[in-house]
């Protein structure tokens, strides 16, 4: 099992924007009224972050994926569309029954990407971006994995090569590389 938590910035980010949202409205109360737009900005920005925050931990099981006290079998996922969005990790999970639903991920980007390769690999049935599963991974239809030749590497310079090919070439036609006669060394 794999857990991935909200990561803890978040929190910390929402604390701070509380803290700005104050020092605003200090400001709009003192000096200047225009003040408590920002802060009405710092409390949504706040806001947000501690949703993110409190977002229920995401665990991945060999046979199941748990958000929360959500419990999504492997096999119920037929889609997995990923949004622009990295970090925070926004996919759109669209299940068996024509229900989707958009997970979202507030954690550092180390753990938004191993989440996402989590997401992918375990998806069996499902299409990945509008790619079937194992096509998205290149594995073949039978089965069989296509290998790749194994790579040429240059042991010669070409005009080696090129000296190599002609006393080859004369040895087929000759037999023999010696300038000898061989009867002159019976």
């Amino acid at each position: 099992m794999t857990s991935y938590r909200p990561a803890a910035y978040y929190r910390w980010f929402g604390v701070a924007a509380v803290a700005l949202a104050g020092g605003s409205a200090w400001l709009g109360w003192t000096w200047s009224p225009m003040s408590f737009a920002a802060a009405a900005l710092f409390l949504l920005t706040a806001s947000l972050l501690f949703a993110a925050a409190l977002q229920p931990a995401i665990e991945i099981h060999e046979g199941y994926l748990s958000i929360g006290r959500r419990i999504i079998p492997w096999m119920d996922i037929r889609k997995l569309d990923r949004t622009g969005w990295v970090s925070p990790l926004a996919v759109r999970i669209g299940l068996f029954d024509e229900t989707s639903f958009l997970l979202i991920y507030p954690g550092d980007l180390d753990s938004c990407n191993s989440l996402l390769r989590h997401l992918r690999r375990l998806s069996r049935d499902a299409t990945i971006d509008g790619v079937p599963y194992r096509q998205y991974w290149g594995e073949m239809a039978g089965g069989e994995r296509k290998q790749a030749p194994p790579p040429r590497y240059r042991i010669l310079r070409p005009e080696d090569e090129a000296e190599v090919e002609r006393l080859y070439q004369r040895l087929k036609t000759v037999g023999n590389l010696d300038q000898k006669n061989s009867s002159d060394e019976k």
